[in-house]
């Protein structure tokens, strides 16, 4: 009895080394799935809070690393002219930039059917560059306030004769959203009528805010009666349960668009990485990734889901692009303090 115990004990410890051995082989024929497939690096403008879901959550899903390398506009501009070989694939900024880059021959042509999908008003034509997201002005009301009201004001001349009102602003000068609004009116409906406008809503302005966030977070507090900011941070506040309401301007606002562009002089392996990494941002994977950071962008895609979900289909956007200098934006503000502000 002993004997055949021992023979069962032996041919045990056998088929576990057997065991243990084959599967030894196949992790070595078969490397972990968090290995490390490639690593991209991109320059960007963009928010970090934005940049680090964005990595995390694509190397999660598709194994690959991506550096974002922060820069301002003009430092990105100065760091595509100063290198003959970029040190990233892929550039993820704000139209502005890609504007600009792409006019100094940075980018190369890159059209896949996602991009292929997204409105022209969103990418440019030849394919160097291609809208991801963007985020709109809007008039953020409290719905207390609202009920006050037996009409809503839904036009930027009717805002700026709103009486009694109380409203919140980002200050001009303190946020480049808020000065593309103003660049952006005045190219739209020109001079007389962008002052007048502002000359209107300036005295019931309860304060010129640094940031975009406070005019929502006031108009949630019930502190102002209506908000002009970005969509984004009124969607951050709604889901966070504050009492407001979006209202589109029916004569049209303006917009923040960022997008990507694929640089010129990298390998064949690096574009093809920038290429699947482009792709992955207008697709909602990217868009589910940002909300779960509390991040609401509106997507260019139309073929999205979030595309279908996000509010917004009765949004107009302006059509005439600003195109001011440096100068000519600082000379605008800088009338705006004068005429408006501290008149």
């Amino acid at each position: 009895m002993r004997r055949y115990l021992s023979l069962a004990v032996t041919a045990l410890l056998l088929l576990a080394v057997v065991i243990v051995g084959t599967a030894y082989a196949v992790r070595l024929s078969h490397p972990p799935k968090s290995h490390l497939q490639a690593e991209l690096t991109v320059y960007t403008t963009i928010p970090q809070e934005y940049a680090k879901v964005l990595a995390a959550a694509y190397e999660k899903q598709e194994n690959v690393r991506v550096h974002f390398v922060p820069l301002t506009s003009d430092d990105l501009q100065k760091k595509l002219q100063d290198s003959k070989k970029p040190e990233a694939t892929l550039v993820l900024a704000d139209s502005a930039t890609l504007r600009k880059a792409s006019a100094s021959g940075a980018f190369q042509p890159y059209i896949s059917e996602s991009g292929d999908q997204v409105p022209q008003e969103f990418r440019q034509d030849d394919g160097y560059w291609t809208g991801v997201w963007y985020d709109p002005v809007v008039f953020c009301y409290n719905q207390d306030y609202l009920k006050t009201l037996t009409r809503i004001p839904d036009d930027w001349k009717s805002l700026s004769e709103l009486p009694e009102a109380r409203i919140g602003v980002t200050d001009f000068l303190a946020s480049d959203a808020a000065a593309n609004l103003f660049c952006s009116m005045l190219t739209e409906f020109g001079d007389a009528q962008t002052f007048a406008i502002w000359r209107g809503i300036h005295p019931h302005v309860v304060q010129y805010a640094r940031y975009l966030s406070n005019p929502v977070r006031q108009a949630g507090m019930g502190e102002v009666d209506v908000a002009v900011t970005v969509e984004s941070e009124t969607l951050r506040y709604l889901h966070d349960g504050y009492p407001l309401r979006i209202v589109y301007p029916t004569d049209g606002t303006s917009f923040i668009l960022t997008g990507t562009g694929i640089l010129k002089g990298i390998s064949d392996r690096q574009r093809v990485e920038a290429e699947a990494f482009a792709d992955w941002l207008l697709s909602d994977d990217a868009q589910l990734a940002l909300q779960a950071g509390n991040f609401y962008l509106l997507p260019t895609n139309p073929g999205t889901m979030a595309s279908r979900r996000f509010p917004g289909k009765n949004l107009r956007l302006f059509t005439q692009i600003p195109s001011y200098t440096a100068q000519q934006k600082h000379d605008a503000l800088d009338r705006w303090v004068k005429e408006v502000r501290f008149e």
